[in-house]
């Protein structure tokens, strides 16, 4: 959060980005954090938390869209290398939420393989239809964000991690108009 700090003021340190860091991570690596967000290219994570080479391992997908492949990339860092934080970060004006939010709306599929991105996100539009509110987009993609983590942090093989405090699984959300990034769940104590 130091970082986003950072990106959110211009004060950029932009760590770790250069030949000796490359060196350094060259045999091995030991991110801090893991991130899965959205595909989308205004959202980087390695630059809005101002972070380096070799301090974040980030898998992307629409929309947050989880599957067995995503999940197992989310548990490596914590059930290989000790890594303490997941984050799950969504995002402001999601173009793969709201064309989830659509097509479940208009009861009309997406073509090929988006349809998989429709059907991973129908429990967050389920909930935001629920909850309502002035922008359902905006409810459903923050609804997307919370049930991922909630997920991440019940799964069988990561919540033994979170119950012995080893592992913290937040929930967050990215605005695009101020940079700032925003914890709605699972922050430790």
């Amino acid at each position: 959060m130091e970082g986003n700090k950072r990106w959110v003021s211009g004060a950029l340190q932009h760590p770790d980005r250069d030949p000796n860091r490359r060196q350094y991570v060259a045999q091995e690596q030991e991110p801090f954090g893991a991130i899965l967000s959205c595909i989308d290219s205004r959202v980087p994570p390695e630059l809005l938390f101002d972070t380096g080479l070799g301090d974040l391992y980030v898998m992307r997908t629409g929309g947050e869209a989880v599957g067995p492949v995503v999940t197992g990339s989310v548990e490596y860092g914590p059930m290989t290398s000790d890594t303490p934080l997941i984050v799950v970060l969504g995002h402001q004006r999601c173009g793969a939420v709201k064309a989830a939010y659509t097509s479940l709306h208009d009861g009309k599929p997406l073509p090929g393989n988006l349809q998989a991105i429709v059907k991973a996100l129908q429990p967050a539009y389920k909930q935001a239809v629920q909850e309502g509110g002035a922008d359902p987009v905006e409810t459903m993609a923050r609804a997307q964000v919370k049930l991922t983590a909630a997920d991440l942090r019940s799964n069988p093989d990561l919540a033994p991690l979170v119950g012995k405090g080893a592992l913290a699984v937040v929930g967050a959300y990215y605005s695009l108009d101020t940079g700032k990034v925003e914890v709605l769940a699972g922050a430790p104590s």
